[in-house]
């Protein structure tokens, strides 16, 4: 079934639309911690689905007379390099992994791009013939693709030796992003655009799974270390001249210092709210001002770095 009476299968039309929810969902979380990189890099691979997907869904569509066949053939073959060439980088970003520097950095762009380039940027546009173009644009992709798959899966082993929990994750990012493997060879075959985008979509459904999941488990962790860091100074009072002294230093206004005592005491943001007679978000805004000032990435190293070096609790 189409959709708009242009080349766009149905499914490939909910998957947009589940996208572009989704991306307006984890900007608006991104805006309110834009020190959480990972973020911004599914941010980034959100977009090039995105586009990956209208691109694919809509062209080569001969009726659309105000863009040219050839085109249409480029934007819609290049949203999926530009895919494929960003998930190596997201692995080697997201989970640092050193071991996929030369691939996420330099193999993309030799193994991926160039061959793109050579053959759809000049062999096409010289012959004009797509078929051949593709034939010969996707066998280097199709070798490079199992190779850093293979790459991707020996850093992880790596890593899961330091960090089993972490580990476990990544073997089943790698898993999310095996139709990313089959991406050349569905190129190859030119297979049809519904399981195309069920392969390749249905890869990212995992990964944002796994996304959303790790976001849970991580929020999770960090208020545990919290309550734990309350709980050791629950019947203390606040050194005010060593609070006092660290808030200074990092030039935190006079409310973002009652919000931070606030913060100490044990307080949500809601009740911190409740209590200084302002809107949550803008309580969520002065801590956020505080995280960029002090240079940490969440409330328990907040507490810890106002408290120096000697003991914020007494």
């Amino acid at each position: 079934m189409k959709v708009f009476n242009t080349d766009m299968h149905i499914v490939t039309f909910i998957f947009v639309i589940f996208e572009a929810i989704m991306l307006l969902y984890q900007f608006l979380f991104y805006l309110q911690r834009p020190f959480e990189k990972k973020r911004l890099y599914y941010i980034i691979l959100l977009i090039l689905f995105i586009i990956y997907n209208i691109c694919g869904g809509l062209f080569p569509d001969p009726t659309l007379k105000r863009i040219s066949l050839t085109a249409q053939n480029i934007l819609a073959w290049g949203s999926g390099v530009a895919l494929a060439c960003f998930m190596p980088y997201y692995f080697y970003k997201a989970y640092d992994l050193e071991r996929l520097r030369f691939h996420a950095r330099y193999g993309v762009l030799l193994f991926l791009l160039m061959p793109f380039l050579i053959f759809f940027g000049i062999e096409y546009l010289i012959q004009g013939n797509i078929d051949r173009a593709v034939k010969h644009g996707v066998i280097i992709p199709c070798v490079y693709a199992v190779i850093c798959v293979i790459a991707m899966y020996r850093s992880i082993r790596l890593k899961q030796g330091e960090d089993k929990k972490l580990g476990k994750e990544m073997l089943l990012s790698l898993i999310a992003i095996a139709p990313w493997v089959s991406m050349p060879i569905l190129s190859f075959f030119r297979v049809s655009q519904l399981p195309e985008v069920l392969v390749m979509n249905g890869g990212f459904l995992l990964i944002t799974g796994l996304f959303i999941w790790q976001t849970v488990e991580q929020s999770r962790e960090e208020n545990q270390r919290l309550q734990a860091l309350i709980l050791t100074v629950e019947d203390s009072e606040v050194k005010q001249d060593v609070f006092l002294e660290n808030c200074e230093a990092y030039r935190l206004s006079p409310r973002e210092i009652e919000v931070a005592a606030l913060i100490a005491d044990g307080l949500k943001y809601k009740e911190i709210a409740d209590r200084l007679f302002i809107q949550e978000r803008t309580v969520t805004t002065h801590v956020q001002k505080m995280f960029l000032k002090t240079g940490v990435k969440n409330k328990v190293e907040l507490l810890n770095i106002l408290k120096g070096k000697d003991q914020l609790f007494r």
